[in-house]
């Protein structure tokens, strides 16, 4: 199980820890914050190209085939759900749209590129955002 832990530092600033790792967040001077680390949707597209790369690097393994490099380009942004065509029909007002690029380079024979194609759906960041999470909440207030 992961455990993050997330303290406002100053301003927008964001402190995250886990274990021995450290990382910042924030807003970008335009909104109000002062840049010192990616804002909150870039970190879930970090997290999700991550564990996509990860994903196809361990299934190439599993399977011992040649993976030559990976990498990965994720952009988030809103849209109106009219102005977007494969949203789906039951989508209305404004959505969150997630596009991604999938660079993979190997020796791969057409049948290898169609299996991997499924795999980078199936990092299991990848999985939990398009399924949802249900999220449990309690406020502790102190003093």
């Amino acid at each position: 199980m992961a455990t993050i832990t997330a303290d406002l530092k100053s301003g927008f600033a964001v402190e995250l820890r886990e274990g021995d790792h450290v990382w910042y967040a924030d807003e970008p001077v335009d909104a109000g914050g002062t840049d010192t680390g990616p804002n909150p949707y870039s970190l879930l597209l970090s997290a999700v190209a991550a564990c996509t790369c990860i994903t196809v690097s361990m299934y190439c393994q599993r399977k011992g085939w040649e993976l030559d490099s990976i990498s990965a380009k994720y952009e988030h942004d809103k849209v109106h759900a009219d102005d977007c065509e494969d949203c789906g029909d039951d989508a209305s007002g404004r959505i969150d749209r997630i596009r991604s690029e999938i660079f993979i380079e190997g020796d791969f024979d057409d049948k290898q590129r169609a299996r991997l194609t499924d795999i980078v759906q199936k990092c299991p960041v990848h999985k939990t955002i398009v399924a949802g999470a249900k999220f449990t909440t309690e406020c502790i207030f102190v003093g």
